[in-house]
């Protein structure tokens, strides 16, 4: 995961990389789709004024959403709250 904090206080954007090592397409599509629901629900309650970049391992095809979610929120709020705090 990249994180960029930027000057705009309004906005935080999320992007996603899921390589060929992920899977076949069929498995691909599936973690993109999870990381879009989880981004959804992230970005109603994660600071503002972030540029985050999501780059999916290979594991992330055998994940669980509950998983998924679970990394992805404690990596964007751990990181977030960090690097405001500094």
């Amino acid at each position: 995961m990249h994180l960029l904090a930027t000057d705009d206080d309004t906005t935080t954007r999320i992007g996603f990389v899921t390589s060929r090592a992920v899977g076949n397409a069929v498995q691909r599509n599936l973690v993109k789709r999870r990381l879009r629901e989880i981004a959804h629900e992230l970005l109603e309650t994660a600071p503002r004024g972030w540029l985050i970049v999501v780059r999916a391992k290979p594991n992330a095809a055998r994940a669980t959403y509950g998983e998924l979610c679970h990394e992805v929120r404690d990596a964007v709020l751990g990181r977030t709250e960090t690097k405001r705090a500094s």
